[in-house]
């Protein structure tokens, strides 16, 4: 049996897969919209926050994801730690650049490849 890296094998999970492309889907399609305004508006990022609490329904759906990026956060750290998921920080730029729709989905990718292969220590998945 020819030896495959860790990646190779986890790449090949169907669950694996599935969080792939559940994080290409949360990448395009809220840049679709994230496109739309800047090439109307420009980089103009107080437009841009105004725009997310235009109006009720506006605020109320940016409230709640912002709860749920805290809620993420919050519980993804401590697993990441007690689980030695390496590359965890990776969650932080993907929220930044895209979202919650990214970084999820991202880390249940890192996750689930450290729950089908033994890793490193706890200490060792914070780098």
């Amino acid at each position: 049996m020819r030896p495959t890296s860790i990646a190779t094998r986890s790449a090949g999970s169907p669950t694996t897969a599935w969080y792939i492309a559940l994080a290409a889907i949360g990448t395009v399609l809220p840049w679709i919209f994230f496109a739309a305004f800047f090439g109307a508006n420009g980089p103009d990022v107080p437009a841009f926050l105004r725009g997310i609490f235009a109006n009720g329904a506006a605020g109320g759906f940016t409230a709640d994801v912002l709860i749920s990026i805290a809620v993420f956060l919050v519980w993804s750290y401590p697993d990441a730690r007690t689980r030695a998921v390496r590359h965890w920080w990776l969650v932080l730029p993907s929220l930044c650049v895209v979202g919650l729709s990214l970084a999820f989905p991202l880390y249940l990718v890192l996750r689930h490849r450290t729950v089908e292969t033994p890793g490193p220590t706890t200490k060792e998945a914070t780098r």
